[in-house]
């Protein structure tokens, strides 16, 4: 066997993110919320700000980048999967506090690509904790 066939790594290695431990997992909160209001972000073309029902009594607002896959009517009354103890930070001057999950088909920059917005398969209430 040659070195360079000894040496390369599969092609599909290059798809994933570098391995993690069970405890790095662990620290992402996985939660489910239901989408109270959708609508365009005021300043970004991509986006669209969520205001979303975590469970907690508080609404909180997630600005998610699927503006090209969902129109924000589709989405109200929607459960969907969030990171609840993501960092907030502010996305084109509109605070995020959270992360929307989705799948998407194709690697990012591409122009052909779906994208998925996670949803639980039964009805589940909000702030329901997702392992």
């Amino acid at each position: 066997m040659s070195e360079q066939a000894q040496t390369s790594k599969p092609e599909t290695d290059s798809m994933f993110k570098p391995e993690i431990t069970f405890d790095d997992f662990a620290k992402v909160d996985l939660r489910v919320a239901k989408i109270l209001e959708a609508e365009p972000h005021p300043d970004a073309d991509r986006l669209v700000k969520l205001q979303v029902d975590d469970g907690s009594g508080q609404p909180r607002q997630i600005c998610a980048g699927i503006r090209e896959h969902y129109s924000p009517e589709s989405l109200v009354g929607q459960s969907i999967v969030i990171v609840a103890n993501l960092a907030p930070r502010k996305i084109r001057g509109e605070e995020s506090r959270g992360m929307l999950i989705a799948a998407s088909d194709a690697e990012k920059g591409s122009d052909e690509r779906s994208v998925v917005v996670m949803t639980p398969m039964s009805e589940i209430g909000p702030g329901s904790v997702v392992s």
